[in-house]
């Protein structure tokens, strides 16, 4: 009873982009909107599209199926339907689905009378595909140079454009990318654990307040940036992580094109060593 009460209060007309009352109803606990009908189709197709692909063969092993993109020799071209078409179409069902799936969150908050984090945060998430399988490609001149939609072959994907350039984590921007999302997992997990403790306190003690929290970093680190705070730093971080991982791929080909270590070259040649 107490879900119902609460879906009362956003079961509310407005806050949409498009469609205005049309597409303004829930199926279930499930918000629909203009932009969840694009969703539904989107994803149906791209779906229906990939079932199609697998049953023309070889495997329905799900660790093996692959629709891989179009040759190289096609450039930006659209592809033969078997030769990497299926692939240019179900990459913009992707982009459609996840897009419109964005914007429905974006109605939610807006009826919810909320602030647009949870749609900003999924934004970079949708740029990180944009910019393998549209933003290269494009700044490459191939359609070929995107990753396949599959599992094994996707990993191979990252492993043969890893060893394309030699070492890969030699890639400054992927330097940059890793400790944020190492530091990401760090920042959240003293906040979690935080929390567990105040929460779970020994037998016979009372549960902690926000001060004692605040009190614990600024003993244990010098400062505390509160309690929203916290949780600040961490879509910071996490948002800054998944925008420098976009940086290393994008300057991977268009701007570089030898071996990462060798980029490092301009840190020996530096005068001082001379």
């Amino acid at each position: 009873m107490a879900m119902l009460s609460f879906e009362r209060k956003y079961r509310v007309r407005g806050g949409t982009l498009l469609g205005g009352d049309l597409f303004d109803f829930w199926v279930g606990p499930f918000y629909v909107g203009f932009f969840g009908v694009t969703t539904a189709f989107f994803s149906i197709l791209g779906t229906a599209l990939i079932l199609w692909a697998t049953f023309q063969g070889p495997t329905w092993n799900i660790w093996q199926i692959n629709i891989a993109p179009p040759d190289l020799k096609y450039g930006l071209r659209m592809a033969p339907f078997n030769e990497g078409g299926i692939w240019q179409i179900v990459t913009v069902c992707a982009v459609g689905a996840f897009t419109s799936w964005a914007l429905r969150e974006v109605e939610i908050c807006r009826k919810l009378g909320m602030g647009l984090h949870v749609p900003f945060a999924f934004a970079f998430a949708i740029l990180a595909f944009v910019t393998l399988n549209v933003i290269r490609p494009l700044m490459l001149g191939a359609w070929g140079h995107g990753f396949p939609y599959g599992i094994i072959s996707h990993l191979d994907w990252v492993s043969n454009t890893g060893y394309q350039y030699l070492h890969f984590h030699y890639n400054p921007a992927h330097m940059i990318a890793a400790s944020l999302f190492f530091a990401t997992t760090l920042a959240l997990s003293l906040h979690g654990a935080l929390i567990l403790s105040s929460t779970n306190p020994a037998k016979g003690e009372p549960v902690k307040t926000a001060e004692h929290e605040n009190t614990f970093f600024r003993d244990a680190i010098g400062y505390s940036v509160g309690t929203l705070g916290i949780h600040r730093v961490g879509l910071l971080l996490a948002l800054s992580s998944v925008f420098w991982a976009a940086v290393c791929i994008i300057i991977s080909g268009p701007f570089w094109t030898r071996g990462w270590p060798e980029w490092w070259s301009w840190w020996l040649n530096l005068p001082i060593w001379k």
